[in-house]
């Protein structure tokens, strides 16, 4: 077993499912006798996410991790609220079911949404898209597309205008992380004093503000297996918010790894032939949008 398989059997055992299963039985959730199966997808660095079956049933269950966490982190009632108004415009969010706070089910609050299902690429293509020739391009084409279709949603009439405060977004992004960077640095860096600067200096103007997913990348996305041009399911809302749709852009691009790029320490299969440049990628969101 392998340290990570390790870890998730661990945070897995960690929770009390026969409550659990009791508990999505008397909310109707569920009407199949079968007996519950559960699966921790692959850890990440912020919330858990379970997959659970029951029969024929799946869904998925989101919580915070265990062990201390930061005032404000980690808002299951959020993120729950946020894509109960989104799914409706925008369903690649998958659609919630159920949120629960009762600690008497589960030390942390914790909710219950749809199971979407379809193909997750990260640093390699998978086997359903290798042989297709044309696979990379349509992916490329893909995530620009969508990241437009979120940009184009009407927040306000989805009823999201409380969730985010636009005005001042990107002036709050910069001095705020500088602010995080000086309160934990070790070393001295050369360059980081004139590269703060120079941020704080050149605060571009935003564009009307859109619903910023702020964690958009290739690998928060899942793709239809029968067409590596089409997305099915957008993930990982935790950090959405309403502000600058260009710093969505820019965090796409900063994951989006190009073909003969030196080490930077994110992995991508983009930096494989037949990916879009990063160039060819913002034209196309520029020509979209």
């Amino acid at each position: 077993m392998s340290q990570q398989q390790f870890q998730n059997k661990h945070q897995v055992d960690k929770v009390n499912w026969e409550v659990l299963e009791t508990y999505l039985r008397s909310k109707k959730l569920v009407e199949s006798n079968a007996p519950l199966h559960i699966e921790q997808f692959s850890a990440g660095y912020s919330n858990l996410t379970y997959l659970i079956c029951i029969g024929d049933w799946k869904a998925v269950l989101r919580r915070p991790p265990f062990g201390p966490v930061p005032p404000k982190a980690h808002d299951m009632k959020r993120e729950f609220d946020i894509l109960v108004k989104l799914n409706r415009f925008f369903p690649l969010a998958p659609k919630p079911y159920h949120y629960c706070e009762d600690p008497d089910i589960m030390d942390r609050h914790f909710y219950i949404m749809e199971k979407k299902d379809g193909v997750i690429i990260d640093d390699s293509l998978p086997l359903e898209f290798a042989e297709n020739s044309r696979t990379s391009q349509l992916v490329s084409d893909a995530v620009i597309d969508t990241l437009h279709q979120l940009h184009e949603v009407d927040y306000k009439e989805a009823g999201l205008d409380t969730i985010g405060y636009p005005e001042g977004y990107l002036s709050r992004q910069v001095h705020g992380w500088i602010k995080r960077y000086q309160n934990c640095k070790t070393d001295a860096i050369d360059g980081v004093e004139t590269l703060e600067k120079w941020l704080t200096n050149h605060i571009p103007k935003s564009p009307d503000p859109t619903i910023v997913h702020n964690d958009f990348k290739l690998n928060n996305m899942l793709f239809s297996p029968q067409n590596p041009g089409e997305i099915v399911g957008l993930f990982d809302w935790e950090l959405s918010t309403i502000g600058d749709p260009l710093t969505d852009l820019a965090v796409m691009l900063a994951y989006w790894k190009e073909e003969g790029e030196a080490e930077t320490g994110l992995t991508s299969v983009t930096n494989t032939p037949g990916f879009a440049s990063r160039k060819e990628m913002l034209d196309r969101y520029a020509k979209k949008s």
